[in-house]
Order: structure tokens, then sequence, then C-alpha cells
């Protein structure tokens, strides 16, 4: 890769051969225009190059979001290498903030705030800078306004990408090694940018916005408890906490412009109960169709009561969870659930496992019959502020006038109808702690079984007793983009 702006080509373009200069064209980058950094993570204090609130398509309908944060490491203008990498070869890791499927930011390197009475830890971005990646942290549009129903927010991520694939001469950092990571709403949005490289499903929205003309596919993908598979997720969930009628779920409400979170306990009333069933009872046909095979080739399946070899995966992969947990010193003699026998994990009490984490969402878990989730307003329209996305809900609808979302507009949201249709991703890494209760273990289950079945490369675990959250274990994701960016 070549930077024209550290050559006289470079001088010549800016000022047009000797003509006066023109102002930069839209959606190009402008390496002249940036602001000095000094970040300190782990004690070792660098600085970085900022180039924040870059606007990534020529006809934004909310600058704010439709744009990107670059961050680049100093040394890669003086030369220097960065661990591993040069500014020829430095991945850019693209890490969005999104959560809730609300409207994100970009993101900056100020420090995250740790458990109470911690002090703050490094962001996951500078944390990133130090190991030598080039960091560009999109924005996107969400479900509280009416330009930022699905697809918007897949559509700005993809924009974002389409933004440094055409700047990639003229910054550091490899547009070809782009490594993209979110969390829950974020992981899934992660996991769609990944899967959906280059399908012309979108190429509508991105050319109405003025997106650049060029690939949005990506290399890698990093994805923390992925709400995805939102068409499914209801029937997942119930298979996985039907029986459980017990919650603890968390209402969330807006004081003096704070959004507020507060744990409400109860019981399934009888509806509740009978509607967990009928939502289960859809869950096998599903997964059934999907024919997935485990890692020795033993198809995965489940008959009509929900039982069979997938369960047995999904068990074997939390076992395999407590064996690490064991395995690093961890104490496990507390949980009767689980049996364990001269230091091997042999065996877990599903169902007592089951009750332990515990039940959050009320059936159904994301497309409400009264229209009430987050999910609801993100497949509404301009017009329509929530739609019903599912049949089941649509069909035992309590809110007045209410409506389900296209078929495409669902489909444009789910990863899961991307993977070897599109440009995949070539690399994934899955997490999704086994503490995890806003969606089912099922869900992240079925996106890296499918993945590994068509021949993608793909970490996945499930981390011991780690509940729904992200950019817990930067060592170790830093260590994989490494890794992966620098094989043969």
């Amino acid at each position: 890769m070549q930077f024209p702006f550290l050559g006289t080509l470079a001088a010549c373009l800016l000022v047009a051969c000797g003509t006066p200069q023109l102002s930069t064209p839209p959606m190009q980058f402008d390496p002249s225009h940036y602001q000095t950094r000094q970040l300190t993570v782990a004690g070792q204090t660098f600085t970085v190059r900022a180039y924040e609130n870059l606007v990534t398509v020529a006809r934004p309908v909310e600058a704010a979001y439709q744009a990107v944060n670059i961050y680049v490491p100093e040394a890669y203008f003086h030369g220097q290498s960065v661990g591993p990498f040069t500014a020829q070869t430095a991945p850019i890791f693209l890490p969005n903030q999104i959560g809730g499927y609300m409207p994100a930011k970009p993101g900056t390197p100020t420090a995250r705030t740790g458990p109470p009475g911690e002090s703050a830890r490094a962001s996951t971005i500078a944390v990133a800078l130090s190991k030598g990646f080039v960091v560009a942290s999109p924005g996107a549009r969400g479900r509280t306004t009416p330009t930022g129903k699905a697809p918007a927010a897949i559509v700005d991520l993809k924009a974002a990408v389409r933004y440094l694939r055409f700047n990639d001469a003229r910054m550091p950092g490899d547009a070809e090694k782009i490594i993209s990571n979110g969390t829950s709403a974020g992981g899934a949005l992660s996991a769609l940018l990944g899967a959906s490289g280059n399908s012309p499903d979108y190429a509508a929205a991105l050319a109405a916005l003025g997106a650049a003309d060029v690939r949005d596919d990506i290399f890698a993908v990093s994805a923390y408890c992925p709400i995805t598979n939102l068409e499914h997720a209801d029937s997942a969930y119930e298979w996985l906490f039907s029986g459980v009628n017990d919650y603890k779920k968390i209402d969330i409400s807006m004081l003096d412009f704070q959004v507020q979170r507060k744990e409400v306990a109860g019981s399934l009333g009888a509806e509740q109960i009978r509607l967990s069933s009928a939502l289960k009872a859809q869950f096998p046909a599903y997964l059934n169709s999907l024919a997935l095979r485990d890692p020795q080739g033993q198809p995965l399946a489940l008959d009509s009561a929900g039982n069979g070899s997938f369960q047995a995966y999904v068990q074997s992969l939390v076992i395999a969870s407590a064996q690490t947990a064991l395995n690093a010193g961890t104490d496990l003699s507390g949980l009767a659930w689980l049996t364990v026998q001269g230091g091997v994990v042999r065996g877990i009490d599903w169902d007592a496992y089951v009750r332990t984490a515990g039940r959050m969402k009320l059936p159904p878990a994301f497309d409400a019959l009264d229209l009430g989730s987050g999910e609801n307003q993100l497949f509404g329209t301009a017009s329509v502020d929530k739609q019903h996305f599912t049949s089941l809900a649509t069909q035992r609808n309590t809110a007045p006038g209410a409506t389900q979302a296209d078929a495409q507009m669902v489909k444009q949201m789910n990863a899961m109808a991307y993977i070897g249709v599109a440009r995949t991703a070539a690399h994934w890494r899955i997490r999704h702690g086994t503490k995890d209760r806003d969606t089912s273990l099922a869900i992240p289950v079925i996106l890296a079984t499918t993945l590994q079945n068509q021949g993608y490369a793909v970490d996945f675990a499930l981390p011991w007793d780690v509940p729904h959250s992200g950019d817990y274990d930067l060592a170790e994701l830093f260590a994989w983009m490494a890794r992966i960016s620098t094989a043969p």
C-alpha cells in the first residue's frame, strides 16, 4: 500500500499541480486535518493522530451518526513499526458503540469505567492503538428516529467500510484487513456486517446516501453476545427457558434525561406459560431446517419436545466452559448442578443450570405482543414507529392497529440470511457468557455452527459465568486479531 500524501505526487494532487487549492471533495480523507492525543495504556504513554467526525456519505440524513472517528498511531507517520505492524500492514479495527439498536455516535479512546471501587481502565480503542491497530469507530443511526429504522444501522456501517476502502491509499492501515467488533445489538450488527459483504440488498440505500461506490466486505468479525436472528429468537428463548416461570426482568425508564434500569421480579401467568409452550414448539422445526453438524460431522437435531443432539451439543459447550474455568483455578465445588470428579467436569444437570441462570424476559422475549420492545421499534418505518416482525406475535397482537414488518426488512437485519450467500468474512470470533440471559444460548451456537459448517474459521466459546457484556478479554481479542492478520 502506498500513501500519496507522503510524496511529491500527493503534493501535486493537493495543489492541483500549480492551480489554486480546491476544498477536499466529499468523503475524501484529508491527512492534514487532525488533532494530537496522548494516551496511556499499561503505564506506557504514546501519541496518536485523531481524525474525528468524518462524514462517510455524500448525502447524510443524520450526519452526527453517519460518521467515523479514525485514530492512527503517530509512529506510522515516521516510518516506524508498532508491534508486528507498519503503516502499510496495520489492520483496521472497526468497533461500533451500538447497544439496543439505539443511535450511536463514533467511539473515542476515553477511559472506560470499571466496577465500583476500581480505577478507570484503558478503553478498547486505546488498547487497540497501543497494539498497533489503526482504529476507525463508526457511528450509526438507531431505532428512535424515523430515519433510523431497519436497515439504517447496517447501511451506515457498510458506508463506513466503503469510506475506508475508498480512502485506502490516503491513510495508514490496510482496508483489506478490516476487523469489526460489537456487543449485544452491536455484536449482531458486527456479525451482519461480516456476513453480508457486497450484498445487493443494501445497494439502493447506500446509493441514495451517496456512499462510496466500492466494496463493503470485511476481513474478520468479533461479536460479543450478538442479539441476532430476531425472527427466531423468541422461540429459541423459550426452548431454553420454558418451564422457568419466575423471572427477574430489567425495566428501563428515563429520569431527567438519564436512563434508569431497575430489576423487577415476578412470575409468568397462565396465558404467558401457554405462550411460552407455543413458542418452544416452533423451535425444533427451525433448528432442524438448518441441517447443522457438530465438529465431528454428526447431525445436530431436536425432537418435537426440544430434546436431541443439538441440546446435548449446547450442554457440551457449557461443560467445556466449566472445565476451562476449573483448569484456571475457579472453585466450582458449590455448584450442585455440575458433576466434577478428579479435576474433570463429568456432567451437568441441564434443567438446574437453566433455573440457576434464570429467566430475564417474558414471552415473547423480542417481538412483544403490545409492541413494547426495542426490536418492535427497530422494525418500524418512517411513518409507523413500531411493528411486529413474527407471525405469532402478529396473530396474538394486543396493540391497536398493529402491522407486521416487511419480510425483506427483517431479512436485512439477520446475519444468518447472508452467510455464504454474500461475500462473508473469513475469520470470526464469537463470545457469549454462560450467565447471559438476554438471548438464548442457542442463538450464538447456531451462528457459530453455521459458519463452521460452511468452512469459515471460527473461534467460539461460552466464557464461564460471564453475563451480558463485551470487551472483557482484550488481551485475547487482540492476540487473535494479530494472529489472523499476520498469518501467511
